[in-house]
């Protein structure tokens, strides 16, 4: 199945750059990233995404939900960060090609906020902005139909895994197939197809950006209604993306520490290890570093030691 799109000279040298970007940031272990910048980045995606549908709580009150601590504010919008935690604290066991993870995740991001979380709407729907009816949306009955199709285009090996998310995240957002939450799941989903192609979408908030100028989000898929394609919403999504791996690479100049090595490594490798074997996996640093490393790991119980000298052992705990 093809749906309407053109590849344009903007799209082609977007396409280039990202691509250029990613090899760099996976150059410099920030795929690897740490658990502690795992959490910030998912918690600003969050803090992005639902201030974008009027959510009004803050960074701070987001992290302090998640850190199970009281927070005085709207309930709806505790609710709202409440289940995007759970859809994120979920998200490796959802695949991006499979329509009922899509109306599992849905269900999540929804629980307790809408009657029918995860139903596909049984009603027409329409956008107004103001005064003016931005955008109709094809009738419920259709629904169903159209979303399968547009599963069955994720399926297609032969699009490229950038241009595929584009297409169905503004796919997605004309159909509008949910009663609410349609912008929410567009941006999660469109998260998730990049992240079985480029894991370094785990850890990029790019709906940070988004968030930043709103009226370009919603002036580029309105673009692309008129147009009748997807062409100006691609061009669009794809210079958020770039931007944001750009940010993500102006920031990368802090060094890791020897706390950041140790937990990068532990949660990568999970045999027992050499220093040598240690030293391989960061081969930017000295012996000497690596003994300092190891041997601060140990005392803080993070990881164990067996042997002596030249048959020492490291292990996970």
């Amino acid at each position: 199945m093809k749906l309407p799109y053109d590849i344009s000279s903007k799209i082609l040298k977007l396409i280039t750059s990202i691509s250029e970007k990613i090899g760099e940031v996976n150059a410099k272990y920030l795929i690897k990233t740490n658990p502690t910048l795992r959490k910030q980045n998912q918690i600003k995606t969050i803090h992005s995404s639902l201030s974008i549908e009027g959510n009004a709580l803050t960074v701070e009150q987001i992290t302090a939900i998640l850190e199970n601590k009281r927070v005085v504010g709207p309930g709806k919008d505790i609710i709202e960060v409440l289940n995007a935690l759970d859809v994120y604290k979920n998200i490796s066991n959802l695949k991006p090609y499979n329509e009922k993870d899509f109306l599992t995740a849905h269900k999540l991001l929804l629980q307790k906020l809408i009657e029918k979380p995860g139903k596909y709407r049984t009603q027409g729907v329409g956008i107004v902005k103001g005064s003016k009816v931005e955008h109709v949306a094809p009738p419920f009955q259709n629904v169903p139909f159209l979303m399968k199709d547009l599963f069955k285009y994720l399926k297609d090996k032969s699009e490229l895994t950038l241009i595929k998310s584009c297409v169905f995240h503004y796919e997605m957002e004309f159909i509008h197939p949910f009663i609410d939450g349609n912008g929410r799941m567009g941006r999660l989903w469109q998260t998730l197809i990049l992240i079985q192609a480029y894991p370094i979408f785990q850890f990029l908030p790019f709906e940070t950006l988004i968030s930043k100028n709103q009226e370009e989000y919603y002036k580029a898929l309105s673009n692309a209604d008129r147009e009748g394609k997807s062409t100006k919403f691609i061009e669009y999504m794809m210079d958020v993306i770039d931007k944001s791996l750009s940010e993500l690479l102006g920031n990368s100049g802090k060094k890791l520490t020897d706390k950041d090595r140790i937990s990068l490594f532990i949660e990568h490798n999970e045999m027992d290890f050499t220093r040598k074997e240690y030293m391989n996996y960061f081969k930017d640093i000295s012996s000497a570093t690596a003994s300092r490393d190891l041997k601060k790991a140990v005392l803080n119980n993070l990881i164990l030691k067996s042997g002596d000298k030249k048959t020492t052992i490291y292990k996970k705990k």
